[in-house]
């Protein structure tokens, strides 16, 4: 596997170019775009996921015991967002929350911004694991693997105490970001 993450971007973004496709869907995670030229960012369609830190940091430290500002990806995604908005190449931002409040309105919005088609297909799929999961599949996706769909929000409760400094430091990068989702259809018309 090619290491050097600038060559890797030139590759599939060329090959994206020779095949004619409209779309390619990378996912990056924005801590790892390190020592990265990522002057390819202000050619793409961008999209942030993000989640409340009170939720996601009780998942994270299931794998990374000892986490930090900087394994969250929230700073580097304000940086990145700040960045890129102020080229003229605006990220859209999806909290889980809300896409989990309401699935189909969020993702309905997130297709008016990237000029596709919704479709209900989108709601579900099959239960399986997926090539494009790669090396991290056996790590991090056992629960989507068995999922079939959105499951609905169920907030998390009983953050332990060690987390809130951390908490706190994830805080104001989360509410910056959170502040310019897409937000869940709260009248009940996402149809």
């Amino acid at each position: 596997m090619n290491c050097d993450g600038d060559a890797v971007m030139r590759g599939l973004l060329a090959k994206k170019a020779q095949t004619d496709s409209r779309r390619l869907f990378i996912k990056h995670m924005a801590h790892h775009l390190v020592d990265l030229d990522q002057a390819f960012l202000r050619k793409t369609c961008n999209i942030f996921l993000i989640r409340d830190p009170q939720e996601m940091l009780p998942s994270l430290i299931n794998q990374l015991p000892n986490a930090e500002l900087a394994d969250t990806g929230l700073k580097k995604q304000w940086q990145l967002y700040s960045e890129l908005s102020d080229s003229g190449t605006v990220p859209v931002i999806l909290d889980s929350r809300e896409l989990l409040l309401d699935p189909a309105s969020v993702l309905r919005e997130l297709c008016t911004y990237l000029d596709l088609i919704f479709s209900s297909d989108m709601l579900h799929w099959k239960a399986e694991a997926r090539i494009e999961d790669g090396v991290w599949a056996p790590y991090w996706y056992h629960t989507v693997h068995q999922s079939t769909g959105f499951a609905a929000y169920k907030p998390k409760t009983g953050v332990p105490a060690h987390l809130e400094p951390l908490i706190a430091q994830c805080q104001p990068w989360y509410d910056k970001l959170y502040e310019r989702a897409i937000r869940a259809d709260t009248n009940g018309d996402s149809s």
